[in-house]
């Protein structure tokens, strides 16, 4: 009896168990949307601060040393070629000056006085008064004479020249955007006193960082407007790329030539949107970025057996709203867009779109 009721149960049992996985359904496949990956070129670009320079600027500076007693322009003050915009104290050079105009005297005189010994032995000389040895002895008197003139005219020119060094002139036409003396102070020779910014052509300077040229050199053209007057754009040509990196910044200079008519005062704060060359990859939405272990991913779907699996990807650039992916899938290659935050590898799904 107790051997039919355990029976019994045991067939109880096995009934059960059929029932229960005649009930286990298969789920239905999730719905998501992607897009198919597509190869495409685009140009990554930058938006950095610049400022509005002279093409041309000199550095003025004394051509000797000395104690500054005249500064005549400040910054920002407009000046003509040939001004004088600071003095030194030029006692010396002034003495200097007149003992050279003295040393000229001198030798004009002298050589006054040997030229007329020259023509009156010339004469004698021809009536056989005085022999050929004093004839040749004043002429030899003569030319010492004359180049000793000559050398104290040299003398007063250099004296002359070394006076005018006390002074610093305008090159050219234009503005003084820095000055380094004060009256009283004592510079050196070649110290720079004053920043000349040439009347004329205008460039809007960037320093870009060093990682944007990785890639070769900006395009020409860049995008410039004022910080303050975002609407009034133009564009500006790249003339000159520093061959060098400014190491304190890890930045390189780029010289960008403002159109003619440009009338942005010097020193304006400028925006420039610089762009590299184009380049190739295959640029999705941000809705397709997943992460596999703080890696970047996308799940990517398997069109035969229908279902995803979660690939790691590298991207290039991260933009505003899309980025580059530079390897780990393939044009044409399906990539879910939209519902993929709760997929799993392998997981069964049915998809639209392209």
């Amino acid at each position: 009896m107790q051997s039919f009721r355990l029976l019994g149960i045991g067939l109880a049992c096995a009934f059960l168990a059929a029932c229960e996985e005649k009930s286990v359904v298969a789920p239905p496949p999730q719905q998501v949307r992607v897009v198919a990956a597509a190869s495409a070129q685009y140009q990554p670009s930058a938006e950095i601060t610049g400022e509005v320079k002279a093409r041309i600027q000199t550095e003025l500076s004394f051509r000797v040393s000395g104690r500054v007693i005249e500064r005549r322009v400040d910054v920002g003050s407009r000046v003509h070629a040939g001004e004088v915009l600071a003095r030194l104290n030029d006692t010396e050079q002034q003495a200097d000056v007149s003992v050279a105009r003295a040393a000229l005297d001198s030798a004009k005189a002298v050589t006054r006085q040997k030229n007329l010994a020259f023509e009156r032995a010339k004469s004698l000389v021809q009536s056989q008064a005085i022999t050929k040895q004093v004839f040749d002895t004043a002429q030899q008197e003569l030319l010492s004479a004359q180049a000793a003139l000559e050398a104290a005219e040299a003398a007063l020119a250099t004296a002359q020249d070394a006076l005018s060094y006390t002074e610093v002139r305008a090159d050219a036409d234009g503005i003084i955007t820095a000055r380094g003396v004060e009256v009283g102070q004592v510079v050196s020779a070649a110290q720079s006193v004053f920043t000349l910014a040439h009347d004329g052509q205008r460039d809007a300077v960037f320093d870009v960082f060093e990682a944007f040229f990785l890639n070769g050199r900006p395009s020409a053209d860049v995008a410039v407007a004022p910080l303050a007057d975002r609407a009034h754009e133009l564009h500006a040509n790249v003339r000159e790329v520093s061959p060098v990196i400014d190491t304190r910044a890890g930045t390189i200079r780029i010289k960008a030539a403002l159109p003619a008519d440009t009338r942005w005062p010097l020193g304006t704060t400028v925006v420039g949107r610089v762009q590299s060359s184009p380049r190739s990859g295959i640029v999705l939405p941000y809705n397709a970025i997943a992460s596999d272990q703080g890696d970047p991913a996308v799940w990517l779907v398997d069109t035969e057996k229908h279902t995803v699996t979660l690939r790691r990807i590298s991207v290039d650039r991260y933009r505003k709203t899309d980025f580059v992916v530079a390897g780990g899938i393939a044009p044409n290659d399906l990539i879910v867009t939209e519902g993929g935050k709760f997929l799993r590898e392998g997981q069964a799904v049915a998809w639209e779109g392209k």
